[in-house]
């Protein structure tokens, strides 16, 4: 069952009311552009018994659909940081984000100072996202949708669906493609770099380029698969986290 958490509805947990006697750290997961917080889904069922699992909704999409969607991603950091702080208790915080979710982690890390980092699928925020910098219409963040296969492609030719969601599609792709890096204090915590090895999005240099954004204890995994490994790899990415916060 599905349970809404904290104000303006931005916090999703999926799995078991928490005890915090067995579940002491909250792990926080923020998707892709264009995604939901149910994708997150798999990756709490198998977390779900070490952790407090928590999946961001952003505004504009599902049932915040009527919401209007936040094209600025430095915003959208700080409007989740917001939403965040009144759901967080005495529990570490880990944050764990997948493509643009990673960049909104690692900007609200900056800010929350969490127990650890997790960046998945995405070049190091002083790089950007150079495969989005020239999509700017609608037919070429379809095509980007279709060539990176992580989108049901019924749903990306049917005009009523695609009417709903193009307005977020819009704005995420505006806000990673206008995404700039602002030099300041990095993430104190342990950052761990997650890639599929068939990713387009992360060539190998954009991907070691994360030694610039972190302190210490700086870790890099890759895995077998394209930008949505994470769908195929969700056991292991678990048991990954998992042997983490043990």
């Amino acid at each position: 069952m599905t349970a809404a958490v904290g104000p303006r509805t931005w916090l999703r947990r999926f799995h078991t009311t928490p005890d915090p006697a067995t579940r002491p750290v909250q792990l926080v997961c923020l998707p892709h552009a264009g995604g939901a917080a149910g994708y997150f889904v798999p990756l709490s069922a198998e977390l779900c018994e070490v952790a407090d699992v928590l999946a961001v909704q952003y505004p504009g999409r599902q049932d915040r659909w009527h919401e209007p969607a936040v094209d600025d991603l430095h915003e959208l950091s700080r409007q989740v940081v917001a939403a965040l702080e009144p759901a967080l208790d005495d529990r570490p915080v880990v944050l764990f984000g997948h493509s643009m979710g990673a960049l909104v982690a690692y900007e609200a890390a900056r800010l929350l100072n969490p127990a650890r980092l997790y960046v998945s699928g995405c070049p190091a925020p002083s790089r950007g996202v150079e495969s989005e910098q020239e999509i700017t219409d609608d037919q070429g963040i379809l095509d980007d949708l279709r060539a990176l296969d992580g989108t049901d492609a019924e749903l990306l030719s049917d005009p009523a669906l695609l009417e709903l969601i193009l307005p977020a599609l819009r704005a995420d792709y505006r806000a990673v493609r206008t995404y700039s890096w602002r030099a300041g204090p990095e993430p104190s915590c342990p950052l761990t770099v997650l890639t599929g090895d068939r990713d387009p999005r992360t060539p190998a240099d954009a991907v070691m380029e994360w030694k610039r954004h972190g302190t210490k204890d700086i870790r890099f995994h890759a895995y077998e698969g394209g930008h949505f490994y994470l769908t195929e790899h969700t056991r292991q990415v678990a048991e990954l986290i998992a042997a983490d916060l043990a």
